[in-house]
């Protein structure tokens, strides 16, 4: 067992731990009380390639592995929870099913793109009456002659708003059991009759594009389909597999800066004579939150590892996001109450660490649905 990185692997964690000092802390207060998305960020971040880490060159990409990628999305969420989750977004859930299941011309067409950082990417599954409940879509998308008529709404899109393109799943037809064959299209962002409303005004993560999405009559060529065309919802699970790693580095992202931040902070504070960090109650909580930041680093890298290797990697995705959420909203919650009153105040920065934890609790599969998929992984 090896725990090292490589050096490719250590160099782009430096480059994107720089830049994100650099280019993105200065503004991440502004940025969440504003709920300003930071474009020029993100051109700046294609333009370094980060956009395309986990890609083959061929497909302008970086030939880097999911391994790096986390790092990558672990060092932006450090300094921005919000910043975090659309860099998060755009690359696991806009980018890779396209590579994951894409035709060699829609590669083409709007992976590379992608992967080069010339733009970004949303893919729409939620909708107001199927959340947890994926299985439920209610958009639908019929065939008339060469292209197919998509109608319904999603809600909650990360990035819609910024992106070229919009990977939809909608029911297409019902399988030999009646169920619904959910099947995914790709929706060009100025595809008449397709609607982007960016109105939500959110507790946390307020950096990230949210928005929701209104499909009217929307017409899409029938070569649009991504993927199988009946296996639409098996896909988007294995995407969404992929999703939970980068969360789950995001939410180490986020624990780290708590522990960060509670650690100088309580080295500072002097309370009865004495800095607080040498009081024992504070020792323990620093003690629990490091330990706790380092199990879920190592559960998100060993999960990005086996993807990596080609290895069954659902399970431990779920373990790595459902621990690493948990883990930094306990972190940013300690982080708070080491702060005392200051913690409360938006200038000492934990209270928006807890805020935008919250989500990562919720978002690519509650907590309870990890539950859900670890115990039937496990047979039961």
């Amino acid at each position: 067992m090896d725990f090292s990185l490589t050096k490719e692997q250590e160099m782009t964690r430096k480059m994107v731990r720089d830049f994100a000092q650099e280019k993105i802390a200065p503004r991440a207060v502004e940025m969440d009380i504003n709920s300003e998305f930071p474009k020029d960020i993100f051109d700046e971040m294609g333009k370094l390639g980060l956009l395309g880490i986990p890609f083959p060159e061929e497909y302008g990409g970086s030939g880097g592995d999911t391994v790096t990628y986390a790092l990558a999305v672990e060092e932006i969420g450090r300094v921005c929870g919000g910043t975090g989750l659309s860099y998060a977004a755009a690359v696991s859930l806009g980018s890779s099913p396209i590579y994951y299941f894409g035709t060699e011309e829609q590669k083409q067409e709007w992976l590379v793109p992608l992967a080069k950082g010339e733009g970004l990417a949303a893919f729409g599954l939620t909708e107001p009456n199927a959340g947890s409940d994926a299985g439920g879509t209610q958009t639908k998308a019929v065939l008339d002659g060469d292209e197919y008529v998509i109608n319904g709404e999603k809600c909650w899109i990360t990035n819609a708003e910024y992106s070229r393109s919009i990977t939809v799943t909608a029911v297409t037809g019902k399988n030999e059991k009646g169920k619904n064959i959910i099947s995914a299209f790709i929706v060009p962002k100025d595809t008449p009759g397709l609607t982007i409303n960016s109105n939500y005004d959110k507790m946390g993560v307020r950096a990230s594009n949210t928005c929701e999405i209104i499909l009217e009559d929307v017409r899409v060529p029938k070569e649009n389909i991504l993927g199988d065309e009946k296996k639409g919802f098996n896909q988007f699970l294995y995407t969404l597999d992929g999703g939970r790693i980068s969360i789950g580095a995001l939410a180490v992202g986020i624990a780290q800066a708590s522990l960060d931040k509670a650690l100088a902070y309580a080295k500072e504070r002097k309370q009865f004579g004495k800095s607080i960090s040498n009081f024992q109650a504070i020792q323990f909580k620093l003690a629990d939150m490091a330990m706790e930041v380092e199990l879920a680093r190592n559960m998100v890298l060993k999960a990005a590892w086996l993807k990596d290797q080609g290895k069954n990697f659902s399970k431990e995705s779920a373990y790595a996001k459902l621990f690493a959420s948990e883990t930094a909203f306990r972190s940013a919650n300690q982080a708070i109450q080491i702060h005392g009153g200051y913690g409360y105040m938006r200038e000492y920065e934990v209270e928006r660490y807890l805020r935008d934890a919250k989500l990562l609790e919720i978002g690519e599969g509650t907590s309870e649905i990890q539950r859900l998929v670890i115990s039937r992984q496990l047979g039961c």
